[in-house]
């Protein structure tokens, strides 16, 4: 899975410890409303659904979820 390789390499970067799920349960998917895959959620807010987003992308949603103070 390119999305989740993309992810991990972004947070190994930036030295960010995250909780990083893969989500195939349907029930699960559904409640977040998501109806494409890939599908990239950061604190519970969807950011990208149906494409592998460029490692900028990913890391300037990462940055903005201020997950470096949690």
């Amino acid at each position: 899975d390119q999305l989740q390789a993309d992810l991990r390499d972004v947070l190994s970067e930036l030295n960010v410890a995250a909780d990083l799920r893969h989500i195939t349960d349907a029930r699960d998917i559904a409640r977040f409303g998501v109806l494409g895959a890939p599908a990239l959620i950061i604190n519970n807010k969807v950011v990208c659904v149906g494409q592998v987003p460029p490692k900028h992308k990913i890391r300037a949603w990462i940055t903005e979820a201020n997950v470096f103070q949690k």
